[in-house]
């Protein structure tokens, strides 16, 4: 099971996340979202961050240029595309909101679909569920986002068979900033453990 805890700040939330054995941790490079990290302020955290876990950048309506830049000076591993975001040369996770059409196949150039809840204001980081049984059924890698915590994971699990998890609000203490306890509670549960 992939676990990625999103919306990493700080360089204290990073190592509590590695420690707590997250998979990936996320970097939000959105300007509007309240857990906007420049693309500095990333690397500074993406230096100490082991090898094996990924760090993926969260990008919304970016020019394949922009991304590569970025993902270049951070270190990314993966980039996660909302919107019209496009990029070349590292992994791609296609981000769809729940009330969309799921679609049969993902588009050549994406690994996995990150499948979560929808706002008008916010494009994920509401901390709001969905309907996890829609994704039942597919045949492509998976992710799960929205509202996840330890209380909920294992039934998100259970219902859409995910490759992956992915938390951000629902582990935090405000926003950006997050809650240890709650993020290695999350990661023991998503685990099975």
């Amino acid at each position: 099971m992939m676990i990625k805890i999103c919306g990493i700040t700080n360089r204290d939330d990073a190592t509590a996340a590695v420690e707590a054995g997250a998979s990936a941790i996320g970097f939000n490079f959105y300007r509007d979202s309240p857990r906007y990290i420049s693309p500095t302020g990333a690397a500074m955290i993406a230096e100490k961050v082991p090898q094996e876990v990924w760090k993926v950048g969260v990008f919304v309506g970016e020019p394949a240029d922009t991304v590569a830049k970025i993902a270049l000076e951070v270190g990314l591993d993966v980039a996660q595309l909302h919107g019209m975001s496009e990029a070349r040369g590292l992994r791609i996770w296609r981000a769809l909101p729940a009330n969309a059409r799921i679609p049969q196949e993902l588009p050549e150039d994406s690994e996995a679909l990150l499948i979560d809840t929808p706002s008008p204001d916010l494009l994920g980081g509401t901390g709001e569920t969905w309907d996890w049984n829609r994704a039942k059924g597919h045949a492509w890698k998976l992710i799960i986002a929205g509202g996840l915590d330890a209380s909920n994971v294992r039934q998100a699990i259970d219902s859409a068979k995910p490759w992956g998890v992915d938390a951000c609000s629902r582990l935090e203490k405000s926003p950006g900033l997050k809650d240890h306890d709650k993020m290695r509670n999350f990661i023991k549960a998503a685990r099975g453990e």
